[in-house]
């Protein structure tokens, strides 16, 4: 047997292993809110890591966040994922982690314990690893404020990042995420009793009204600007004297989101006695293909070496810690966890069965970026 037939069996003897750590980390529930449960669950990957790896893990607190690093001594690659879910303390108890069939389902399956599972499994299957930083961070889903900075400092000591996030459909590798921007947009205008003298209020309703049409019409093409949660008024007889609105804005290309950013940040008051108060912005820049080219061409070979079907690379419109590594120069490929469906879901699940072939190539990828300089 050739040392790629070699991998993919041993990877395959992993597989219960595998299913048993997933099912023990899906029911230690690490919600992004609870720093308590947080904790737990960096405890519980700490010491898989760090037997992966050969060398210690360690607890990085920022804040009330906890996030689990080992630097390699010379970095090649940053392997980099969460550990935080969206799913509150109390879900498993309702939606516990079941195994039907070689799917495996339940809160924060696919979104991305098992794509932890598979990189912890990946690492074993190396022969060195000591060109592998590891980064699993806590604050992932609400925003990466705590690990922004360290994420962006590890990337840029290890030269290319592999962001173990849920795959596209079939498997497929991301190439490419649009950027994230987030608004608040705060009305103030003047209270008056709606029936006796409405004509002495200024109604923040209709003012939002007005800037939810404007808002609205920057949406252009694959940029997509929403509003999404709106609310105005406080009595059913008055005119309302405060309005608020959040907008959801999305692009392909750091240039676009910007020009959004600018027209969002200069909204003016229809009511000339209204005020307009904008907050947020661009909170993840865009993910631009070209940072993702040459760590695509590297898979594809990886899974050609392992005889694997052909990897394919496609855009994402949701958003990752890999925008964060992208958008500073660092080359980024996204999208090496697992195979399966439906993040954030009642109906989220993971293929378990494509799990070992899914940590051998990741394995294989690893390999041959520890011969690649991080500049290349």
């Amino acid at each position: 047997m050739g040392i790629n037939s070699d991998l993919l069996e041993a990877a395959a003897r992993q597989l219960p292993k595998m299913q048993e750590r997933l099912e023990t980390l899906v029911n230690c529930e690490s919600p992004s809110n609870s720093p308590a449960h947080l904790d737990v669950c960096a405890s519980l990957l700490q010491p898989w890591l760090s037997e992966a790896l050969g060398r210690p893990a360690h607890q990085v607190r920022v804040d009330e966040n906890v996030h689990l690093l080992s630097e390699a001594e010379h970095p090649k690659v940053l392997v980099l994922g969460h550990f935080d879910t969206v799913w509150p303390v109390g879900t498993t108890a309702e939606w516990p982690f079941t195994v039907t069939n070689g799917i495996a389902s339940g809160p924060g399956t696919f979104d991305m314990k098992a794509g932890i599972v598979q990189a912890i499994t990946a690492i074993e299957l190396l022969t060195d690893s000591s060109h592998v930083s590891v980064l699993l961070t806590s604050d992932e889903e609400v925003g990466s404020t705590t690990s922004r900075k360290l994420i962006e400092e590890q990337a840029r000591k290890a030269g290319a990042v592999l962001v173990c996030e849920p795959s596209a459909d079939g498997g497929a590798v991301k190439s490419s995420r649009k950027g994230i921007a987030n608004y608040r947009i705060e009305i103030t205008g003047k209270a008056a009793h709606a029936g006796l003298e409405p004509e002495l209020g200024i109604n923040a309703g209709v003012e939002l009204a007005h800037q939810i049409i404007a808002i609205a019409s920057l949406t252009t093409g694959e940029t997509s600007v929403t509003p999404t949660v709106l609310s105005a008024g406080t009595t059913v007889n008055t005119v309302p004297e405060y309005a608020v609105c959040h907008v959801d804005a999305r692009s392909w290309t750091t240039a676009t989101l910007e020009e959004v950013d600018h027209a969002m940040s200069t909204l003016s008051p229809h009511h000339p006695e209204a005020v307009v108060t904008v907050t947020g912005g661009i909170e993840r820049p865009p993910f631009e293909e070209p940072m993702a080219r040459s760590l695509v061409a590297e898979v594809v070979e990886a899974a050609e070496g392992l005889g694997l079907p052909g990897v394919t690379a496609v855009r994402s419109g949701g958003g990752s810690d890999g925008n964060l590594t992208a958008a500073i120069g660092v080359p980024t490929l996204d999208g090496l966890g697992a195979i399966g469906g439906h993040p954030h879901a009642r109906n989220e699940h993971v293929d378990v069965t494509a799990m070992p072939e899914r940590a051998a190539l990741l394995s294989a990828l690893l390999a041959r970026l520890g011969n690649r300089s991080p500049i290349e």
